[in-house]
Order: structure tokens, then sequence, then C-alpha cells
């Protein structure tokens, strides 16, 4: 526990996927195509005190949603890739943009495409009812499922080591 509290007091990114860490996993389509995703207000105000502390703050969603767009933009997010399955590769590309060295970046997944971007980092993490590949390649696991809280968790995991 000393040492996943020193990694976390070291993180300067920490980077989110969004189904299933940020919602349910479940997606709500409308008669007309429109997509509809549900979002906590307490996982919003983990994010907005983790920008507040200094924390940058990033998304990588295999999928592409409007919703999605409007929500990081609520919350002051600024640095938000959708539709990108290759999540290592953009996470090569934004360390390179940010120099922030994978030591220092926390990623927070829940299912395969998250794992190659996940074993890159200095503090891989997923929500409690991820994947099991996901589960095996964390080395933290929130206590609450994707959606319901894992976000403000893993937050408060990282601002509390500071």
């Amino acid at each position: 526990m000393v040492e996943l509290a020193r990694r976390a007091a070291r993180i300067r990114l920490a980077v989110f996927d969004v189904d299933g860490v940020f919602t349910d996993g479940r997606i709500w389509l409308g008669s007309d195509g429109v997509e509809y995703k549900s979002f906590s207000v307490r996982d919003g105000y983990g994010i907005k005190a983790l920008l507040a502390a200094g924390v940058e703050v990033a998304i990588i969603s295999g999928r592409d949603s409007p919703a999605v767009n409007k929500r990081m933009g609520e919350l002051g997010v600024t640095r938000v890739i959708q539709g990108r399955d290759d999540k290592a590769t953009v996470l090569e590309q934004l360390l390179r943009e940010t120099g922030i060295p994978a030591a220092e970046v926390a990623y927070l997944g829940d299912d395969i495409p998250d794992v190659p971007a996940m074993q890159m980092v200095g503090l891989p993490a997923t929500v409690a009812d991820a994947q099991a590949e996901a589960l095996a390649a964390s080395d933290w696991v929130s206590s609450r499922p994707g959606g319901r809280g894992a976000v403000r968790e893993f937050c408060e995991l990282l601002l509390g080591a500071r």
C-alpha cells in the first residue's frame, strides 16, 4: 500500500476510458438514433478537483460520442480523444505532447482495449466490475463499479496521496 501511495503521489496525468468507467457501460439510443449516456456528478467533482490540483486529465475512448464532448467540456477536460481503439498509440502521442513520463501517468480503464495502455503507465487501475483482463493488468481496483463513483474514488486516491 505504501508503494501504491508513492506512485499515486507522482501522477501528473490521469487518463480515463469512458464507457464502463464514467458510465455503467450501457448505451441508450433514442428512436431518432441519438446516443445518450449517464454520468455521475460526483465523478465530475473528482475530475474538477484533479484539474484544480494541477493534474492533467485526458480521455481516450473507443467510441465517438457528442455526449462525451459535452460532459468533458463542462468539466474543463480539453484532451478528449474519441473513436480510437488503439489506445496505447494514442497514449504514446499524449506522452510526447505533454512531455510527461509514463511513470507519472495513471490510467483508469475497464476492458480489453484498455490493457495495452494500462501496461504502459506508472499506475494502471480499473473499476470493480471490469473485465478479467483489465483486473489482471491493474495495480488498483475501485470498490465501486463504473458509472457509480469509481472515477471519484480514483481521483480521491490520487489527491489523497499528494
